[in-house]
């Protein structure tokens, strides 16, 4: 009997025989993006080091099918068919889902929601960084029961501190960065009752001001100017203050900070010179900022992105480096008003901001979350086939889908809200849904959309961004931003 010596190539060839006939698949286009999606992520290992900087990026009401719906929004608006496109904050590598109800909600509050986040520990609805003690409403139960936040740890620690937002920056989400208070709708002083006044309760615009810990916000970025001025006084645009004790808090704040700047338009915002301002208190609008689809007709606004970038710049300029929130807070709007074309692209602007701090930060040093308070009642529903213009008529095979009433439907419906009708259902048409001022329809009709109980995702990058893993109570957040910091050592 001869012996057969089998060469290095047959042997490949073999084994790639082998390997074909075991996976035929194997050259599909799907199974080899797989593939090359599986290498990356076995050369992505944990960072276990300390963070020297931190920045939670809040979607106020970005629920994870927000982001499946924006994901498709920004893929068809590039020309594709949209469901195969990522977004930025989607290439974060490590994910968890965050459980989100307070500890007297099943369907939770922003207040009680970025409580969590934080201070490390759950609490009510309504409350403002203080405990599960503290009765909404109820100054006096205050007292004792306030809890401490990572920004106040980090000012201690010589950390500069960063906040942006595009709502009010006394608005729940914000608010908790520097405020404890019984209840969130304090932010000026005609909203506090006098029994709270005389009990020594102050509202969450003052607390702003007020803020001593370290060296206090180097840079805060939103809108919310009434809540800063007397009721007897009109800002540059023109609109009221609704502040009752007479107090400008904007003067106030320049007093305390001779250093600082205040601005409060597109052209102040642009001539910040981030190597040389050492403090910037920016309010963009009365109440909340513009949507941003809103925001790029006017262009008076800076964009989300915009201010994340310049508060990076200035932040980064700390030797013990820098804490920061970015909240877009205009997603939560939109949903309310049961608006999804506005959600969506406030989505989108949030995830541009997201991109330009990962651009410009380094894994190494900077833990970067990326989050939601809360999640909507906003659903993508109805067989719509790929492709579908997600806010468009749902349609299968070229033909539009019907109910069992023979009336057309959109992809994205809400559980409740404004879009409810009382009676039959309206047969939609096509142009009329895909206006950006239509509000989808719903199935109970309420004034202003609610919030949902989902859970809502966790993204994250950087230091001990590892830590995030399966499903979480949402205070866990803050002990992951501990554990890379040290902030409450």
């Amino acid at each position: 009997m001869v012996k057969t010596t089998v060469t290095a190539a047959v042997a490949s060839a073999l084994l790639a025989a082998t390997a074909q006939a075991a996976v035929p698949q194997q050259n599909d286009v799907w199974y080899q993006d797989a593939q090359a999606a599986l290498a990356a992520a076995k050369a992505n290992p944990p960072i276990t080091g300390k963070a020297k900087n931190v920045i939670l990026f809040v979607g106020d009401g970005m629920s994870v099918g927000t982001i499946t719906a924006a994901r498709i929004y920004q893929g068809q608006k590039q020309g594709q068919t949209g469901e195969e496109n990522r977004l930025g904050m989607e290439s974060l590598p490590h994910v968890a889902l965050a459980k989100t109800y307070n500890t007297d909600m099943q369907t939770p509050d922003s207040a009680g929601t970025a409580t969590a986040m934080v201070t490390g520990v759950k609490t009510k609805a309504g409350v403002i960084s203080v405990d599960d003690n503290v009765q909404r409403g109820f100054c006096s139960t205050a007292k004792g029961n306030e809890a401490k936040t990572l920004f106040e740890m980090a000012g201690e620690k010589g950390k500069a501190l960063g906040l942006i937002s595009t709502a009010r920056l006394t608005h729940a989400t914000p608010a908790t960065t520097y405020a404890h208070s019984a209840d969130r709708n304090w932010e000026n002083d005609s909203k506090l009752p006098n029994i709270a006044k005389n009990q020594g309760c102050t509202d969450i615009a003052s607390q702003f001001v007020d803020f001593d810990a370290g060296e206090g916000f180097q840079v805060a970025f939103g809108g919310g100017r009434r809540e800063f001025i007397p009721a007897d006084s009109v800002d540059p645009e023109g609109k009221k203050g609704k502040r009752k004790d007479g107090r400008n808090l904007i003067e106030a704040w320049q007093t305390r900070h001779p250093d600082g700047q205040y601005i409060f338009d597109k052209s102040g915002f642009d001539a910040i010179d981030p190597a040389t301002t050492s403090r910037v208190f920016g309010l963009f609008e009365s109440s909340h900022m513009k949507y941003e689809a809103d925001r790029r007709e006017s262009q008076d606004e800076p964009s989300l992105a915009d201010m994340t970038s310049k508060a990076i710049d200035m932040l980064s300029r700390n030797k013990d480096g820098y804490v920061m929130m970015v909240e877009a807070g205009r997603i939560d709007h939109a949903h309310h008003a049961g608006n999804a074309a506005r959600a969506l692209e406030d989505t989108l602007a949030y995830d541009d901001a997201i991109k330009v701090a990962l651009a410009k930060t380094n894994p190494e040093d900077t833990l970067i979350i990326v989050t939601a308070d809360h999640a909507h009642t906003m659903v993508m529903n109805g067989y719509a086939e790929r492709g579908n213009p997600i806010l468009g008529l749902s349609r299968q095979k070229g033909r539009l889908n019907q109910d069992d009433f023979g009336k057309t439907y959109t992809t994205i419906t809400y559980g409740n809200g404004p879009g409810a009708v009382k009676g039959e259902r309206e047969n939609l048409q096509e142009g009329q849904v895909r206006a950006l001022d239509y509000k989808q329809q719903s199935l109970i009709k309420l004034g202003s959309e609610t919030h949902s109980g989902e859970d809502v995702a966790i993204m994250a990058r950087g230091p001990m961004a590892w830590l995030f893993q399966g499903a979480v109570e949402q205070n866990y957040i803050f002990h992951v931003i501990n554990e890379a910091t040290d902030l409450a050592d």
